[in-house]
């Protein structure tokens, strides 16, 4: 057994935990929890805008924003939580009630999403949608807040487990911490997906985002389990004060002093901080010098994740549109976004052990920010990219009606080829038993279709597709069908049936019943998944089947002729219509995007943390996640303004937009890199802290001193070139 102390306050602690392996016990509660944690998060965000367009039945803006609204309150919430834990609760309690409020948030997303609890007539949609929306929103709230309050207090809890002379131990701790999280997105983004996919229901079956939201929900009530029973083995330290208040008070006191003494009569100060030397302590006010600095630098950075953040909104959304078919594996849209930690995984130690050290060895010296602007311009590359695939998926979607226009396909239910006039059209040849492969389109309420022998004014629906039903025996009564006019949902196919015989049929496949249909009448759209379909047509005692290979998105009218014999087999005798083609833009269509996406990030956010952790006291490493997290947050933001104000009619137009705008703030960011110096902030503060305060200008005098002696052995240059003036020029962006 070990005891560890509290260096802070000089007690032991309430915990001990045995070693295993030089590692505490501890700790494997704590990767554990980890684990179950992230896999809860992202396997609920991976379906999130899905279940916001299908389920909620929101438009494809409104659901983005409120996912970009939700990822947002994600990364804003961390600095609430260190603060609460550094200053009141401490890291444990933090973690625990925290814990405690996101599992409730993730079980009211599973009660959410059970259509049942309102579906009054049992049709499968919800009655009473209100409910369901406050409920997704609460719970939405819940999980925000405890997913961003504990994301500040794991990591530094569990290095907290670890004594001094366990370094190498706790520096594997972090590497397995941080695969962990990586494991859990990946598992999750591949596993909600096909739970998504399926179908449940009490009295009728739908979607199941209710099975989808509840297996995360009971991996984090797992992750809070397990954290609790490692309890009485934790070393958890007394709350010290959060650094972040005590940067606050300062700059908000060097600012409001600054303004007290705007008078000519008072002597400028070197840098607007100083006016805070009344109050703070010097070497304090030197460190939030260093941090503004790079807080500075961060101004623009919010603009990579308005882009980066898209990969599980906009991108997801486009994945409906395009056919998931790998051969023998069909990817779910919500599953491409699997790609992302995949690559990462892989791009990771690519980049480090060979992409890395071959550019140093071409001569570049590829500083952290210079890998950072390419990151950037790698996120531009991908929406360049996510562009040219919505062109692509743009050409295969069909031309709706306008409001003042209307669609009209004619059918053919007789056994002999027909010929029709159409006002403004001119002649259609109509084969038997089947109708003419595009919709004709009609500006005006009515139109007039005359053959042979006859002649009929038929009323038209403005705004809408139909189908004229022409009977064999034209005297009878001609009907008239709405069709679809949008693309079936989540890659479904809709499929209907017409019955041209003088008898009522029974339509019906192993997931779908699509119904009884009577004679010269047709049944309502049904949806059935792609692959091979087998579709069992009963009249009275005699049955046959027809299979049709469906692909995503289309939808198809069936003709059942007059002729028709029913037996063992009727797949010749049925003709099909295809009103809407199936998706034929692939997903992989996608891959190049999500490389790119990933690459940037890779260059990116590991850079970036690194290099601001590099620029900042490590006392003020904790402001500056805090700051990182505040550029997530903003660039959620500007995905919803986007969103809800540009109102962008095409799609890829948007894509652009925001390609273009990384592009501008890339240009704007590489500026303001080129003029900051590198710095070693330990050696600054070495170099302030041999002065006492007695005398002012000294201090400053040997801070100046500090800050040239950094830029000459700035950490930004890995050359040994003796030459100064290129030493300067290296460290620069």
């Amino acid at each position: 057994m070990t005891d560890k102390e509290d260096p802070k306050k000089g007690r032991k602690s309430k915990g001990t935990s045995k070693e295993i392996f030089g590692y505490p016990i501890s700790i494997f509660f704590i990767v554990v929890n980890e684990f179950c944690e992230r896999f809860s998060y992202y396997g609920m965000r991976a379906v999130l805008v899905l279940y916001f367009k299908y389920f909620l039945r929101w438009d494809n803006d409104l659901a983005t924003s409120i996912y970009h609204t939700f990822v947002a309150l994600c990364y804003l919430t961390p600095i609430l939580g260190a603060i609460v834990a550094d200053s009141w609760l401490g890291k444990f309690k933090t973690i625990i009630y925290l814990s405690i409020v996101y599992a409730i948030g993730q079980v009211a997303m599973a009660v959410s999403a059970i259509h049942d609890i309102t579906d009054v007539d049992r049709d499968g949609t919800p009655d009473n949608m209100t409910f369901h929306v406050a409920m997704s929103m609460v719970g939405l709230f819940l999980i925000a807040l405890g997913t961003g309050g504990i994301k500040p207090c794991v990591a530094a809890f569990g290095g907290d487990q670890f004594s001094e002379h366990q370094d190498k131990q706790r520096r594997t701790f972090f590497s397995v911490f941080y695969l962990c999280i990586n494991g859990g997105s990946l598992l999750s983004t591949i596993i909600t997906p096909i739970l998504r996919a399926q179908e449940c229901g009490i009295y009728t079956k739908e979607k199941c985002y209710s099975l989808a939201f509840g297996v995360p929900a009971a991996l984090m009530v797992v992750a809070l389990v397990v954290f609790i029973v490692g309890s009485g083995m934790y070393y958890k330290a007394e709350p010290q004060g959060n650094i972040m208040l005590d940067v606050c008070k300062c700059i908000g006191f060097a600012i409001s002093n600054r303004l007290r003494h705007r008078g000519k009569q008072y002597p400028k100060r070197e840098h607007w901080m100083d006016w805070a030397e009344d109050r703070y302590d010097k070497l304090l006010i030197a460190q939030i010098k260093m941090v503004l600095k790079v807080l500075f630098l961060y101004i623009p950075l919010p603009m990579f994740w308005t882009l980066f953040d898209q990969k599980g909104s906009r991108w997801t959304l486009q994945a409906t549109t395009m056919d998931g078919n790998f051969g023998a594996l069909v990817i779910q849209p919500d599953q491409m976004q699997t790609v992302n930690p995949i690559l990462i995984l892989t791009l990771v130690p690519i980049m480090d052990s060979l992409i890395y050290p071959l550019i140093q060895k071409c001569g570049v010296n590829f500083t952290p920010l210079r890998r950072m602007t390419v990151g950037m311009l790698m996120a531009a590359i991908a929406f360049v990219c996510a562009g040219l695939v919505q062109i692509e998926i743009d050409k295969t979607l069909p031309t709706f009606p306008s409001a003042s226009q209307s669609q009209l396909k004619l059918l053919n239910m007789g056994n002999s080829p027909l010929t029709v006039n159409l006002t403004g059209v001119g002649p259609i040849d109509l084969p038997a038993s089947q109708a003419n492969d595009e919709y004709v389109t009609i500006d005006g309420d009515n139109v007039i279709i005359s053959m042979v022998d006859l002649e009929k004014k038929i009323p038209l629906a403005k705004g809408k597709r139909q189908t004229l039903l022409i009977p064999s025996n034209t005297s009878k009564e001609w009907l008239l069908t709405d069709d679809l006019i949008a693309k079936p949902e989540q890659g479904s196919n809709a499929v209907r049936f017409v019955n041209g015989m003088d008898r009522t049929l029974n339509i019906s496949t192993p997931d779908v019943h699509v119904g009884l249909i009577g004679s010269s009448l047709y049944s309502n759209y049904s949806l059935v998944k792609n692959g091979k379909i087998i579709f069992t047509i009963m009249s009275t005692s005699q049955a046959c089947n027809y299979s049709r290979e469906f692909g995503f998105g289309s939808s198809y009218t069936f003709y059942i002729p007059e002729n028709l014999v029913i037996g063992t087999n009727c797949q010749n005798g049925i003709t099909a219509t295809e009103d809407i083609k199936p998706n034929t833009a692939h997903m992989a269509l996608q891959i190049p995007q999500y490389f790119f996406i990933t690459a940037g990030e890779v260059m990116f956010s590991v850079t970036g943390l690194e290099f601001s952790y590099s620029q900042a006291p490590n006392n003020m490493k904790a402001v500056l996640q805090a700051g990182w997290l505040l550029t997530v947050a903003i660039g959620n933001f500007i995905v919803l303004i986007v969103a809800e104000v540009a109102k962008i009619p095409e799609q890829w137009a948007e894509y652009i937009l925001f390609a273009s705008l990384l592009i501008v703030v890339c240009v704007i960011f590489s500026i303001m890199a080129y003029f900051y110096t590198y710095i070693n902030p330990a050696e600054i503060e070495a170099q302030f802290m041999k002065k006492g305060d007695d005398d002012d200008e000294d201090d400053k005098k040997q801070l100046q001193k500090g800050m040239e002696m950094v830029r000459r052995n700035s950490t930004g240059s890995h050359s040994d070139d003796d030459d100064d003036d290129d030493e300067r020029k290296k460290t620069k962006m």
